[in-house]
C-alpha cells in the first residue's frame, strides 16, 4: 500500500450537507451519501443504531449480507477511531481500499508494511485523522499496540472495537486462530468501549463459544437469515470428477470462481490439468511460497475469468463480489465449512452456483483422518457428528437449501432453485437389498471388500469365492437380480451413512457398525436415490450478470473495460471501483445526468465526483 494515509478526505468532512434541522449525519444519510445505497437491508439499521448508541453486539449475517456496514457506519457516526480486528492481510487491504474510494479515512497496520509506513499511520492515528484502523489480532495483542490504544482510550478517542470473522475463536472450526482466544483483553482493558463481533458462519455451539471467549455475555445478538437465495446448490455423485468439473467450468467460461480440493497435491495437479484444457487456473495452498500465493491471489482479485484451485487455506478474507461459482472436488469437512466456502460466490447478489462432486470414498477418507488425528476424543466425536451432518446434506432427496438452513436452526420452505427442487430425484426402497448386503458381509466374516461381496451376492463362482467356499453361504446368489453397478452404489451408501465401516488395517474390509442393527431387525428402511441419466446442460454464451433484452451488452462491456483500466491506474481490484451489480444497473438505466447517476446503487458522493463525468460520457457515446 503506497502512501498509507495520502489522499484520504476525512469522511465527516465530505458527507453531503445536512439540513439545518440536524447537526450530525444520520445513519441513513451516511449510507446513502458515503456508500451509495438507498436503504438498509435486514437488521443492518437496528445493529447500527445499537452499536452507535454504545452497545455491544454479536452479529451473524451471511456473506454478502452487508456485515461491514454494521461497524463502518457507527465508526463514522461516533467521535474517534474504530479499531477493526481482521484475520488476513488481503481482507484488510481490500476493505481499506474500498473505504478510501468512498472517501473514508481508513488505514491498516500489518507485517507487509515498512517501519516508515507504520510510523506514518501511527502519527495519523494519534492526530485523530483516521476513522477506521484495521489490525490483525497478532498486531493488536503486541504490547506496543496495546500501549498505543490505551493512550487513545485515556483520551476517549476509541469509538468501538469490531472483531471480524469472529468464528475464528472456535477451536472446533477449521478457521481457528489461537490469537482470537486472547481478544478477551478488549473487555478487560477497554471497559466502556463498545464491541461488535461479526461472522457469517456459526452454528449455535459456535455462537456460545464466541460469547464466552470474547466476554460478550451481555451483548445483544442479531441473527439474520442464513439464506443466500441467489446461490444455486448442485451436488453430483463422482463419475470421472475431472471431466465433470471441466463440463461445469465450460458452462461458466469467462467467469471468476473457486475450485476447492482437500489436498495440496490435488490442488496443483487439478490446476495444471485445467490449464492444459485451456482454463485460466491458478493453484493456492499453504505449502506454496508466500510470493506465489500473493501473486496468484492478486491476479484472482484483479482480473476477470480466473479460476482459483485451492485448499481451504484460500477464501477467508476474499472480498471479491463477482465470484460466480464455487466448486468442490472433494467433500468438505462440515456443513459450516461448506456454507462458508460456497458463500464466497455471488456476494454481489447476482446469480451464482455452488457445485460439488462427492463419493463414499470421501467419507471414508475423512473418517480415517478424524480417527487418526491427535485430537482428544471429544474433538473426534464432534468432528464425526459434523461430517455425518454433511453426509445428510449430500444424501438428501429433499430441498438442499431447506436442509442447509435447518442445520442453522432456520425454518424455510423448498427453494425451487437447487438441483433436487429443479429435478426431483427418483428413489427406490433398498431396504431388502441393504439387508442382503449387510448379511453377506457378516456371513463371510467381515473381512472382505465390496468387490468380493458383490461376487457372492450375484452368485459369481470366482476363484476367490471357491477358495473361501463362499458359494456355500446362505447369501450366495441372493442378489443376482441387481446389476453389479447397483450393488456398488448400495455399498457406497451403506458406508457413507455409517452402517458399514472400512477396516483399513485389514485391506479395506467392510465391517458392520451398531447403526446396522435397526435395519437388520426391521426397525428402519433404507431409501436410495436412483442416479439420474447424465445430461449435458449447455448454457451456451450465457454470461452473468444477465443484461435484459434490449439493453446493449456492449455498454456493459465498455463499462467493465473502463473500470479495469481505472482500477489499474488506482492499483486496486476492479470491484473496489464499482461492483458488477452497479455497472449492470448503469447499463440498464443509461443515466443522462449526475443526478440520475447518483440514484444508482453503489454510487456515493465521492465516487460520483470522481467518476461521474467519465461514466456519463461512456453512456452517451455508446448510443
Amino acid at each position: 500500500m503506497s502512501g498509507p494515509v495520502e489522499d484520504v478526505s476525512h469522511a465527516r468532512c465530505r458527507i453531503a450537507p445536512m439540513s439545518l434541522a440536524t447537526s450530525t449525519p444520520s445513519a441513513l444519510h451516511t449510507l446513502q451519501h458515503v456508500f451509495g445505497y438507498a436503504a438498509f437491508r435486514g437488521e443492518q439499521e437496528a445493529i447500527i443504531e445499537h452499536v452507535s448508541g454504545g452497545g455491544d453486539a454479536l452479529v451473524l449475517m451471511p456473506t454478502g449480507g452487508g456485515k461491514s456496514l454494521c461497524y463502518q457506519i457507527p465508526a463514522l457516526l461516533r467521535e474517534g477511531t474504530a479499531i477493526v480486528v481482521s484475520p488476513l492481510i488481503a481482507l484488510m487491504q481490500d476493505q481499506v481500499s474500498a473505504l478510501r474510494e468512498a472517501g473514508v479515512a481508513a488505514a491498516y497496520l500489518n507485517s507487509s508494511q515498512s517501519a516508515e509506513e507504520m510510523a506514518t499511520i501511527t502519527q495519523a492515528l494519534l492526530a485523530g485523522e483516521l476513522d477506521l484502523l484495521y489490525v490483525a489480532p497478532e498486531r493488536l495483542l503486541a504490547a506496543r499496540t496495546l500501549g498505543l490504544l490505551e493512550r487513545l482510550r485515556d483520551q476517549r478517542r476509541i469509538t468501538l472495537f469490531a472483531i471480524d470473522e469472529a468464528h475464528c475463536v472456535s477451536q472446533w472450526g477449521h478457521d481457528f486462530r489461537p490469537e482470537y482466544l486472547q481478544l478477551s483483553v478488549l473487555h478487560e482493558r477497554f471497559a466502556g468501549v463498545p464491541r461488535i463481533a461479526l461472522t457469517a458462519t456459526a452454528d449455535p455451539q459456535t455462537r456460545e463459544e464466541i460469547v464466552v471467549r470474547l466476554r460478550l455475555e451481555s451483548a445483544r445478538r442479531f441473527v439474520s437469515s442464513f439464506d443466500r437465495p441467489n446461490i444455486r446448490y448442485r451436488i453430483e455423485d463422482k463419475d470421472n470428477p475431472r471431466n465433470q468439473l471441466l463440463h461445469f467450468l465450460r458452462d461458466h467460461a469467462g467467469e471468476s470462481g473457486i475450485v476447492y480440493c482437500l489436498s495440496r497435491r490435488k490442488v496443483e495437479e487439478t490446476a495444471a490439468w485445467l490449464a492444459d484444457q485451456g482454463v485460466t487456473a491458478l493453484p493456492y495452498h499453504a505449502g506454496l511460497g508466500n510470493d506465489i500465493r500473493a501473486q496468484n491471489q492478486t491476479r484472482f482479485l484483479r482480473e476477470d475469468g480466473i479460476v482459483m484451485v485451492a485448499t481451504i487455506a484460500f477464501g477467508m478474507g476474499v472480498d471479491k463480489p463477482d465470484v460466480r461459482f464455487v466448486a468442490h472436488l472433494d467433500l468438505p469437512r462440515s456443513i459450516e465449512g461448506y456454507y462458508q466456502e460456497t458463500g464466497r460466490a455471488g456476494r454481489d447478489g447476482l446469480p451464482a452456483e455452488a457445485w460439488m462432486t462427492w463419493g463414499a470414498q470421501d467419507v471414508v477418507q475423512q473418517r480415517r483422518m478424524i480417527d487418526e488425528s491427535d485430537g482428544a476424543e471429544d474433538f473426534k466425536r464432534r468432528a464425526r457428528a459434523r461430517l455425518d451432518a454433511l453426509v445428510g446434506l449430500v444424501e438428501t432427496v429433499g430441498c438442499r437449501r431447506r436442509h442447509l438452513l435447518t442445520h442453522f436452526g432456520e425454518d424455510s420452505s423448498d427453494c425451487g432453485n437447487c438441483d433436487n427442487c429443479l429435478n426431483p430425484p427418483r428413489t427406490w426402497d433398498a431396504t431388502q437389498a441393504a439387508r442382503k448386503a449387510l448379511s453377506c458381509a457378516y456371513r463371510t466374516g467381515q473381512r472382505f471388500g465390496a468387490g468380493h461381496l458383490i461376487d457372492v451376492l450375484r452368485g459369481e463362482r470366482t476363484d476367490k469365492v471357491g477358495e473361501w467356499a463362499h458359494h456355500e453361504t446362505s447369501t450366495f446368489g441372493i442378489g443376482e437380480d441387481l446389476e453389479e453397478k447397483t450393488w456398488r452404489t448400495l455399498f457406497r451408501q451403506l458406508v457413507a451413512r455409517g452402517l458399514l465401516a472400512v477396516d483399513h488395517d485389514r485391506h479395506n474390509a467392510l465391517v458392520l457398525t451398531d447403526e446396522a442393527r435397526p435395519l437388520l431387525r426391521g426397525e428402519r428402511v433404507f431409501e436410495m436415490r436412483i442416479p439420474p441419466e447424465r445430461r449435458r446442460t449447455r448454457r451456451g454464451a450465457r454470461r452473468l450478470p444477465d443484461i435484459p433484452h434490449g439493453v446493449p451488452q456492449t455498454l456493459f462491456d465498455q463499462l467493465r473495460a473502463w473500470r479495469m483500466e481505472t482500477a489499474r491506474e488506482r492499483n486496486v481490484p476492479a470491484y473496489v471501483i464499482f461492483q458488477d451489480a452497479t455497472l449492470r444497473e448503469i447499463a440498464i438505466a443509461r443515466p443522462a445526468s449526475l443526478a440520475e447517476l447518483a440514484a444508482i446503487s453503489g454510487i456515493g458522493d465521492r465516487k460520483l465526483e470522481a467518476y461521474g463525468l467519465d461514466i456519463l460520457k461512456l453512456v452517451q457515446t455508446a448510443g
